[in-house]
């Protein structure tokens, strides 16, 4: 019989863990090594323990889940990650995958299925429930697959925009402030909704985030 399946558990409701871990109780092929609450703690504990899957759901605190994705993905290649969600979002599904995700299903889904979908992932295959792979093909179809980063970044404005590239190049509130002709205070402001808009919590986050969107832009 093969290795089981180390298993890494990333969800910010206690319920939906422990009915994760009963659904593996008895399958044989499973470990869970780790659980987590938020994004931030999903990644340190699969740094930590080196999982072969991380069951992430979607929208996670502190971190979001599919931010956390990235991250694991980008620190452990040989990691994989099953998104969870409680309701079909083609831009969820779209953003899942550019971030690394190997599957993404639905938490109504029956159990036997969940556990068949993280047995092929954590094997290092892919799946997506019928609903996601519809979503995608949708996607496709509009032409619309672009990156995750532009497209949450049109979640902002113009001057949130601005400001978010000044970030990258690495300026303070009150640097902005004097460029765009806006006081400290109202830079700082825009910021906080910039992160909120984002899903991300630390200015550092921000900058990583318009320097990847600059890194996939097409050449002028």
């Amino acid at each position: 019989m093969s290795d089981p399946i180390h298993v890494l558990l990333a969800d910010d409701h206690d319920l939906v863990r422990s009915g994760l871990r009963a659904a593996l109780r008895g399958q044989e092929d499973f470990s869970v090594i780790g659980e987590a609450g938020d994004g931030e703690e999903a990644v340190r504990e699969a740094v930590r323990t080196r999982p072969d899957l991380v069951v992430m759901d979607v929208r996670m605190p502190r971190l979001g889940g599919i931010e956390a994705c990235r991250e694991i993905r980008s620190a452990l290649p040989g990691t994989n990650v099953l998104m969870l969600t409680s309701y079909a979002d083609e831009q969820a599904v779209m953003a899942s995958i550019v971030a690394g995700a190997s599957g993404f299903m639905l938490k109504g889904v029956k159990t036997a299925e969940l556990i068949e979908a993280m047995r092929v992932v954590g094997r290092g295959g892919k799946t997506l429930d019928p609903t996601s792979s519809a979503a995608v093909i949708e996607q496709i179809r509009r032409g619309n697959v672009v990156s995750e980063e532009d497209r949450v970044a049109q979640q902002l404005s113009e001057r949130e925009l601005r400001i978010l590239d000044l970030i990258a190049d690495g300026m303070t509130n009150r640097e902005i402030g004097e460029q765009l002709y806006l006081s400290e205070k109202t830079v700082k402001h825009h910021v906080s909704d910039i992160l909120g808009k984002l899903g991300l919590t630390r200015r550092v986050e921000a900058a990583g985030f318009a320097i990847r969107r600059a890194a996939k832009r097409p050449p002028d």
